[in-house]
C-alpha cells in the first residue's frame, strides 16, 4: 500500500515537473525567442497622444511579428500603458519580446538624422523640421514669430535665419520646442569657431552680415566654383560704397522666387531689401545660406570684378567684368538669349 502511494505521489511530483517545465519553456520561447522579423530594422514612432492599443497596432504594422502573446503580458504586468515614452523605438530582425518591451517601458528611444535645410524662409524651415520630429510645424512658427524668444536668442527677426547652420545632426525624435533651439545655437557656436570670426572681422563683416551675403551669393549662383567669385565681386562694392544692385534682392522684396526676368518695374519695389534702392546690405538674409556659401564669403576670390551677367547660354553661370562698358555688352547677350526663348517674367 506505501509502495503504491509513493508510486502515485512520485507520479504526481514528475507530472507537475513536466508541466511546470512546460510553462517554463512556453514562457521562454513566448519572451526570448524571436518574434519580430522585418527585412530590416524598422522604427515605431509614439507620438503624445498615442495609446497602447495604438502602439501595438503601428508595432504589428510594420515590424512582421510572431507570437505576441509574452510581449502583451510582459507589458502588462509592467504597467506600460501607465507610463508610455513618446519617441523613436527601433525593432531589428530576430528581436525578442523582452527586448522591445524593455526599449519602450524604459525609453530607450533610437536617435533620428535631423536634416536642416537651406531653404528661402522661416516658415518652410518650420514645416520642415515639423515633418521629420514629433514637434509640430506651429510650435516652431510659434517661437520663430515671438520677438521676445529672438531677442532672447540674440537675433532680430530680420537675422533670425543667421542661426541656422544648414547640416544632418542627430536628435532624439521627441525632441521639444526649446532643446531644438537650444540646439541649434550649439551648432552655430560650433560652426563660428575662432578661425571662421577672424575671416569675418577682417572683412570688417559680423557673422549675421556674412550669413546675409552668403544668402545673396548663393540665391546668384548654384556654381561652387562661381561663390567665391561672387562674394568677391560684392564685396569690392561694399568697399566702394556701390548699391549692391542684387536681383535675388528684388526677388525676395516681391516674395517672388519664381521670377526669371527681373523687369525696370520689379527695380522699383518699396523694400528695405530692394538692393537697387538701399546701399549697404539687407537687413537680413535672403535665405539659410550653407556651410559652403558661409565659406565662400569668408574665403572670396581677391579680384577687380564689380559686375555680373547671367551667361547667354543660360547655363546658370556668369560672365563677370570690372568695368561698365564690358557688362553691358553681357547684359545685352543675355536679354537678346532671354527674348529668343520668350521669357519675359
Amino acid at each position: 500500500m506505501k509502495k503504491k502511494s509513493m508510486k502515485i505521489l512520485l507520479g504526481v511530483v514528475a507530472a507537475l515537473f513536466l508541466i511546470g517545465l512546460a510553462c517554463a519553456g512556453t514562457g521562454c520561447y513566448l519572451l526570448f525567442a524571436p518574434q519580430f522579423h522585418p527585412a530590416q530594422t524598422v522604427y515605431v514612432c509614439i507620438d503624445r497622444d498615442d495609446t497602447v492599443d495604438s502602439i501595438y497596432n503601428k508595432v504589428e504594422a510594420v515590424a512582421c511579428p510572431g507570437n505576441l502573446t509574452g510581449f502583451f503580458r510582459l507589458n502588462s504586468y509592467r504597467r506600460y500603458a501607465q507610463s508610455i515614452h513618446t519617441g523613436r523605438y527601433a525593432i531589428r530582425p530576430g528581436d525578442n519580446a523582452y527586448t522591445v518591451s524593455n526599449r519602450l517601458c524604459r525609453g530607450h528611444q533610437t536617435p533620428t538624422d535631423l536634416v536642416v535645410g537651406s531653404v528661402r524662409t522661416l516658415d518652410k524651415l518650420a514645416a520642415n523640421v515639423g515633418r521629420q520630429l514629433m514637434l509640430d510645424s506651429a510650435e516652431i512658427a510659434v517661437r520663430l514669430n515671438d520677438t521676445a524668444f529672438v531677442r532672447q536668442l540674440g537675433y532680430r527677426p530680420e537675422t533670425l535665419p543667421s542661426l541656422f547652420i544648414p547640416n544632418t545632426y542627430e536628435v532624439y525624435w521627441n525632441i521639444g520646442a526649446d532643446a531644438f533651439f537650444a540646439r541649434m545655437q550649439r551648432e552655430h557656436q560650433r560652426f563660428w569657431n575662432s578661425e571662421r570670426l577672424k575671416k569675418a572681422q577682417a572683412i570688417g563683416l559680423s557673422p549675421e552680415e556674412v550669413t546675409t551675403l552668403a544668402s545673396i551669393v548663393e540665391e546668384e549662383t548654384n556654381a561652387a566654383a562661381e561663390k567665391p567669385v561672387v562674394a568677391g565681386l560684392y564685396i569690392n562694392r561694399l568697399k566702394r560704397g556701390m548699391l549692391l544692385q542684387a536681383d535675388p534682392t528684388v526677388k525676395f522684396a516681391l516674395q517672388d522666387f519664381g521670377l526669371k526676368r527681373v523687369t525696370r518695374s520689379n527695380l522699383n519695389v518699396q523694400s528695405p531689401y530692394n538692393t537697387y534702392l538701399h546701399a549697404g546690405l539687407p537687413p537680413g538674409p535672403i535665405r539659410i545660406p550653407t556651410p559652403q556659401g558661409l565659406d565662400a564669403v569668408l574665403n572670396y576670390t581677391r579680384h577687380n570684378y564689380l559686375y555680373m551677367c547671367a551667361k547667354e547660354d543660360l547655363s546658370g553661370t556668369h560672365n563677370f567684368a570690372s568695368n561698365y562698358a564690358d557688362h553691358a555688352r553681357n547684359a545685352r547677350k543675355y536679354w537678346k538669349a532671354l527674348n529668343e526663348r520668350k521669357i519675359f517674367r
